[in-house]
């Protein structure tokens, strides 16, 4: 029986496009896809994720290598959570999900400099029973041990567990595990396959 719906952060709840924002503020293409290359798809990038390295050291390496001026990386790092925003039709989804008796944790790759500063800007957050992000616990999806991390901190059985993330392999590696899986790949319409399996275990029992 279904008890926990889990859920991924980046482009599930929160959306996360810097191509988009950078699009918004105007950048030049060159220097967008060097932005989106040299930063965002960076080793560095995975490793600050990872919480194996620290946001002044990211800067200074990915200045040592790339075109860009250490002062232009510094400032699309300081402006990070102006990419974020709320995905409204998937955090509308929590209190109803809270309401039915299951109970709602997160599971998200994110760096942890900015996640406090990021949970307190959303009221959505108050609806989860709790979470864990790569950049504390040292591990990202779709390390299995990163989930193993998860069930053993809250004491959950995996089979009782439903994932909700947008990457197919996280979704692959979640269900190796255990859980019940299901991948919205990146679409912030809640696709009827997804209401109808929500459907389905909300229309069941939950065991309070």
């Amino acid at each position: 029986m279904i008890r926990n719906i889990v859920f991924d952060l980046g482009n599930v709840l929160i959306s996360f496009r810097p191509s988009e924002f950078l699009d918004k503020y105007n950048y030049p293409s060159s220097i967008k896809e060097k932005i989106l290359a040299d930063i965002f798809r960076s080793p560095e990038w995975k490793l600050l994720d990872d919480g194996k390295i620290s946001t002044s050291r990211a800067i200074e390496i990915i200045a040592g290598k790339s075109t860009l001026k250490k002062a232009e990386i510094e400032h699309i790092f300081n402006d990070r959570t102006k990419i974020f925003h709320s995905i409204d039709s998937y955090t509308s989804m929590l209190p109803e999900l809270k309401k039915q008796g299951f109970k709602l944790y997160y599971i998200s790759n994110f760096p942890a400099d900015i996640f406090d500063k990021v949970k307190n800007s959303y009221d959505f957050f108050s609806n989860f029973n709790g979470g864990i992000i790569s950049g504390d616990v040292k591990f990202s999806k779709p390390d299995p041990e990163i989930y193993q991390i998860f069930f053993n901190k809250f004491n959950l059985v995996p089979d009782e567990c439903f994932f909700i993330d947008d990457s197919e392999e996280n979704v692959k590696s979640a269900i190796e595990t255990g859980m019940t899986g299901f991948c919205t790949f990146g679409s912030y319409e809640i696709s009827e396959e997804l209401k109808e399996k929500l459907q389905y275990k909300l229309s069941g029992s939950v065991k309070k």
